[in-house]
């Protein structure tokens, strides 16, 4: 039996906020070849999760908002924001069910935000072309930082 606990995610939590990256993850499955990937994402305002999709038609993504906050944001094929969401757990807005090929990515407003995330497996790593050519890679700091700026702005 596996629980999810606040002792678990305050644990996870911990681990994102001590992590360069500012996030953390804890799966619930046994390993990367599973069928079902579960896990708990544990996310810190600044970290950069970058617009990508899945292409592969079995890899739709389910993201349930724990605790915290964070806007959901989906884009059409040239980075035009089409939608963005808040994601909150006290006002109602619980997750989302992102479709295979759709771009996406989220941005933290909360401390110690946590979802639970669930997607096909088995993992495969993405591809360059799954990376929005739009959107800064995860190693351009500066760059990443006003792009995350202009998201909030919009």
């Amino acid at each position: 039996m596996k629980y999810i606990t606040e002792e678990l995610l305050d644990n996870v939590s911990g681990q994102a906020k001590n992590n360069e990256r500012l996030r953390m993850n804890y799966n619930f499955h046994e390993s990367m070849d599973a069928k079902v990937h579960r896990m708990l994402n544990a996310l810190e305002p600044g970290t950069y999760l970058p617009p990508h999709r899945h292409s592969n038609p079995d890899k739709e993504e389910i993201y349930l908002v724990l605790r915290g906050s964070l806007l959901a944001i989906v884009y059409d094929e040239v980075g035009n924001i089409i939608e963005k969401r808040e994601l909150n757990p006290l006002k109602g807005e619980y997750g989302i069910e992102i479709p295979a090929g759709t771009w996406h990515s989220i941005l933290v407003l909360e401390p110690n935000t946590v979802i639970y995330e669930i997607k096909e497996g088995p993992f495969a790593a993405l591809s360059p072309e799954n990376f929005a050519s739009w959107a800064p890679v995860p190693t351009d700091k500066e760059g990443a930082e006003a792009f995350m700026k202009k998201l909030l702005e919009e």
